[in-house]
């Protein structure tokens, strides 16, 4: 071979030809008077054999780069008798591969290489068939090298690792919605819904989501996830006789509950083996339907528990900056 891969190696060869009986139809030299008929030939051991053997030799198979496999769906030279003439053998090689890998046990279909030659001969000259069949097989694996050689920096086909990356949106330029800033709290001028009857002073209508586009850079899916906590202001609302500074913590501890489910939900995703390269849409969707469970069960449980209880409060309060400062979102005292 005039290259070494450095994007892959064969690690495997499937037969998957619908003639397996012989790899070439050879007209035998010279000719037998009458009508000629191609003799079959194989190559020695078989062809997948063959194939096998011929790259393990050629080309350098290192295991750290991509394990592919050659699904050899046609392979065969036939040679017939030029039309209208008896003198002139023409032969044709005829080559059909389809690559993929196995990522994380997914196969990933890469690419086909379809290909063909001909050639002609005397009739009384043999033909090098070996050779003939070699540099077919040669040309589809340059033609796969320079395919994943371009390919490689820029399609998911064939990224190797998923990189995740956070960003906190922190943008408050909306008319209706807050987004979670340590250093821009709640006030009551947030608070824009029409109050509701009912024993509850005031309701804060908070909640997060998350957005991401993946990119491919130097054959790695980057990933980028901007989280969004926040505070819809036409959705909260505080009664007339609710405007004090115990209720407007009360609430805004209801926000800091959300910004810590997040906090927790970055931790799942970085701990999460199934967040893959592969798998990574559907189980980001899980972890963040499980962090939203999580959510609405901590805030039933802070207000079940906090409900006409001063010291109850604290210790949430007091938790709940713990948390936030382990997670660098508020600074240490």
């Amino acid at each position: 071979m005039a290259f070494t891969p450095r994007e892959f190696y064969i690690a495997d060869v499937v037969d998957e030809r619908r003639d397996r009986t012989a790899i070439a139809y050879l007209l035998p030299a010279p000719l037998p008077a009458g009508a000629p008929t191609p003799q079959p030939s194989d190559l020695q051991g078989g062809t997948r054999a063959a194939i096998q053997q011929f790259i393990r030799q050629s080309l350098p198979a290192d295991k750290s780069l991509r394990p592919l496999t050659i699904r050899l769906q046609e392979y065969q030279l036939t040679e017939t008798l030029v039309p209208g003439s008896t003198a002139q053998v023409e032969g044709k090689v005829t080559l059909v591969m389809h690559f993929e890998w196995e990522r994380n046990g997914k196969t990933i279909p890469l690419t086909d290489y379809r290909g063909s030659a001909r050639y002609t001969r005397p009739v009384q000259q043999r033909i090098a068939a070996e050779a003939v069949l070699r540099q077919s097989l040669v040309t589809g694996l340059t033609y796969l090298n320079t395919w994943i050689n371009q390919e490689a920096p820029r399609s998911s086909k064939l990224a190797t690792n998923l990189k995740l990356a956070f960003t906190d949106y922190t943008q408050n330029t909306e008319e209706d919605t807050i987004f979670y800033d340590s250093a821009r709290p709640l006030t009551w001028a947030d608070f824009r819904g029409a109050p509701r009857p009912g024993k509850a002073a005031a309701v804060v209508y908070s909640s997060f989501a998350y957005q991401g586009l993946p990119t491919i850079e130097q054959g790695q899916v980057h990933l980028n996830l901007n989280l969004k906590v926040f505070v819809v202001r036409s959705s909260s609302w505080v009664s007339p006789t609710g405007r004090d500074a115990y209720n407007l913590n009360h609430e805004q501890r209801h926000f800091d509950i959300v910004k810590l489910v997040v906090e927790r939900f970055k931790q799942h995703i970085k701990n999460d083996p199934l967040i893959n390269v592969d798998y990574y849409q559907g189980n980001l969707q899980y972890q963040y339907l499980q962090s939203f469970r999580e959510m609405n069960r901590l805030q039933d449980q802070y207000d079940a528990e906090t409900q006409g209880s001063p010291m109850a409060q604290e210790r949430w309060n007091h938790s709940i900056d713990e948390e936030l400062r382990a997670y660098g979102v508020k600074a240490k005292s």
